[in-house]
């Protein structure tokens, strides 16, 4: 097993994460929360990759395009996580202030 495409992912997971925070300020989870909902969405999205056949070549090969589909899947994933767990923080604290005022 390769480590350098996961490190890839995991790092650019969190840099997606971050990056999606200062683009969808309400989704925003504090620079560590989006660095770690990041390096898990990275993570996830680089094996959803892997197992869908889309990650290195036929010989394992860290060539140019793996490089470039790990930097894409790790910061997709990561942007795509961060945004889940922001929503669902945002409904749960949402709720809690109509649970409050009643």
């Amino acid at each position: 097993m390769e480590y350098l495409p996961l490190i890839i992912q995991l790092v650019t997971g969190a840099g997606g994460g971050n990056a999606a925070a200062k683009l969808l300020k309400k989704l925003d989870l504090g620079i560590v929360g989006n660095s770690i909902a990041g390096i898990i969405g990275g993570g996830l999205g680089g094996q959803l990759l892997a197992m869908l056949g889309m990650s290195a070549g036929p010989s394992g090969a860290m060539d140019l395009s793996a490089i470039l589909g790990s930097v894409a899947s790790g910061g997709v994933g990561g942007g795509v996580l961060l945004a889940v767990f922001g929503m669902v923080k945002n409904a749960l604290s949402a709720g809690q202030a109509r649970q409050a005022e009643s």
